[in-house]
């Protein structure tokens, strides 16, 4: 019987801007304090990318460079380039398709993937089937967001939350039961009520009204949004490792979507995970949207060892969410 082909992970890529936004700098923007922060959410800073015409796109550049470097190929060799963020260069052309130009990817078609911050692990999993079908070798992720681009900072519910930063993956074939094994993805778009940008889409086009309104901006319902996201993620890692036979015991490490430290506890608690096997940087970047997942595990690359077992959760906004298990193949 012939082994099934799977999608790998051979090389990781991250990278967050230098400017730092602490908590003692919100304190004087907004009415809040660091113990306050820290204490709902972990957060004790975030990167922001400063500098005249940068973009989401210039995030990216680096991300698929460092691949590159680490797999000692050229830009040329790779086949597709996928891109999850929210907050893309401009509409069209998709950011992708932008950073394939900046890199010399001559060779690589690609696209956008919006989910919010489930966009790393839709992306992942979409990423994993051109593989999959034998049609692709090389397939680049990347979840980036400058969510300093869509955050009012006058609006103290949201702008303590978010940064920006850029993570990304290199996948391959592998027929040795390594790489992307399983997921499960939901979407429920009842919930883009609590979460959203009003204006910029064909609904509510830019006009001096909702610039005026501030609608093209972050709104979070924060209550509605923890409560589902608390169920959300933890139910669909449990429906995860319970179809594929796995417990507490089998995995090494959750990856989850970095947005709230409860909501990543809670997860923890339900999978069985002890806190040693949570990959945790909230503090340091604040909630990167579809980066999180991936700056995770560019930040632990060197603690992941062959043959672990990785479960990836996130959820976001509209609402998305999923878990993807991984075992790894480096």
């Amino acid at each position: 019987m012939s082994k099934k082909m799977t999608a790998a992970i051979t090389a990781i890529g991250g990278y967050v801007p230098e400017d730092r936004l602490t908590n003692a700098d919100l304190e004087k923007m907004v009415d809040t304090n660091d113990e306050w922060i820290r204490s709902r959410t972990g957060i004790e800073e975030r990167r922001i990318l400063k500098g005249e015409g940068k973009a989401t796109s210039d995030l990216c550049v680096p991300v698929l460079e460092e691949i590159c470097r680490k797999r000692g190929i050229s830009p040329m060799e790779i086949d597709c380039v996928i891109v999850a963020t929210v907050t893309p260069d401009m509409l069209f052309p998709s950011t992708a398709n932008i950073v394939c130009d900046k890199v010399g990817a001559k060779n690589a078609w690609g696209y956008d993937m919006s989910a919010a911050c489930s966009g790393f692990v839709f992306a992942l999993t979409s990423g994993a089937m051109y593989i999959e079908s034998g049609r692709f070798k090389k397939v680049v992720v990347i979840g980036a967001d400058k969510m300093s681009s869509i955050v009012d900072y006058s609006d103290r519910t949201t702008c303590i939350i978010f940064g920006d930063g850029a993570g990304g993956v290199l996948l391959e074939p592998n027929m040795e039961g390594y790489g992307i094994l399983d997921s499960i993805l939901r979407t429920d778009g009842s919930g883009r009520n609590h979460l959203h940008m009003k204006a910029g889409g064909s609904l509510r086009p830019p006009s001096f009204e909702t610039v005026a309104a501030k609608e093209h901006y972050i709104y979070q319902e924060g209550q509605a949004v923890f409560k589902f996201a608390v169920k959300g993620m933890a139910d669909v890692s449990a429906e995860l490792m319970e179809r594929n036979k796995l417990t507490g015991d089998d995995i090494s490490w959750l990856v989850p979507h970095q947005a709230n430290k409860r909501i990543i506890d809670a997860t923890a608690h339900r999978m069985g995970l002890s806190e040693e096997k949570v990959m945790i940087n909230i503090q340091r970047y604040g909630n990167t949207t579809a980066a999180t997942i991936p700056l995770c595990l560019w930040d632990w690359e060197d603690k992941l060892r062959k043959g672990d077992n990785l479960v990836l959760a996130a959820f976001g906004g509209g609402f998305t969410w999923g878990a993807t298990w991984v075992k790894w193949g480096y």
